[in-house]
């Protein structure tokens, strides 16, 4: 896998520090991940998006996570995903799902899937890496537990980094190698809580909600499988929920 690693092969930590872009959300799986990330000794500079998601509610989770972490900086991107829409979460038109069966949240790709997101996000993270001299990118993508987005899976990751090293001077002439690192993308939600618990994550600070309201929605899917993955790890979630 080029420039790519997966949960096995990014766990070992260095004793040497290195810049890291990592893209946080300010949820479970970017949480996590950006902990981990600090626990293998990165210097660590935070990418959020503010790209016309109803749930920007996140950015702020994202943005005290930043802080907790003492990201060397955070920066948050405005991109207008919202000037194409379809997704759930980038148009009015599209309604939230909510009280999904866990069976049907594993069928198909879903409506809150947002067009090429995280083939955005990552050329930004890429772009970002290379300017500050980061050789490494954290992201929190998870191919298992329901989440049917085609840009979360090891292939794709692959493919990016792939391209990466192809597409960018640091790639071509500088002689760098970029490394996209993807821990969490074989576990599931409870593996992750988990783990986010062994490393500390402050759970109370972190978004997954994919509606926009003051308090977490408890309906929507990623409501559901964030409640599913506390209780599976016999664990409570601190965040207070509408329902």
């Amino acid at each position: 896998m080029t420039g790519a690693t997966n949960a096995a092969s990014s766990s070992s930590t260095s004793t040497t520090q290195r810049r890291a872009v990592v893209l946080l959300s300010g949820g479970l799986d970017s949480s996590t991940t950006l902990a981990l990330a600090k626990e293998q000794n990165h210097d660590l500079y935070a990418l959020s998006f503010r790209y016309g998601q109803r749930h920007a509610r996140e950015l702020e989770a994202a943005r005290h996570l930043a802080q907790r972490y003492g990201c060397h900086e955070h920066k948050i991107v405005e991109i207008d995903l919202r000037a194409f829409g379809g997704s759930a979460l980038t148009s009015d038109e599209i309604a939230v799902p909510q009280d999904r069966p866990l069976d049907e949240m594993g069928q198909g790709i879903p409506v809150t899937y947002v067009p090429a997101r995280n083939l955005i996000f990552l050329s930004f993270a890429t772009a970002y890496a290379e300017v500050i001299g980061a050789d490494d990118i954290f992201l929190g993508i998870t191919a298992t537990d329901y989440s049917g987005y085609p840009d979360c899976r090891p292939e794709f990751l692959e493919a990016f980094a792939h391209t990466a090293n192809l597409a960018t001077k640091a790639g071509t002439e500088d002689g760098r190698t970029l490394r996209f690192h993807a821990p969490l993308i074989l576990l599931g939600k409870a593996d992750i809580v988990r783990e986010g618990t062994r490393l500390g994550v402050p759970w109370e600070l972190t978004w997954s909600c994919y509606e926009g309201g003051a308090l977490a929605c408890g309906r929507c899917d990623s409501c559901l499988l964030r409640l599913k993955g506390f209780a599976e790890a016999g664990l409570s979630d601190p965040l207070p929920y509408q329902n």
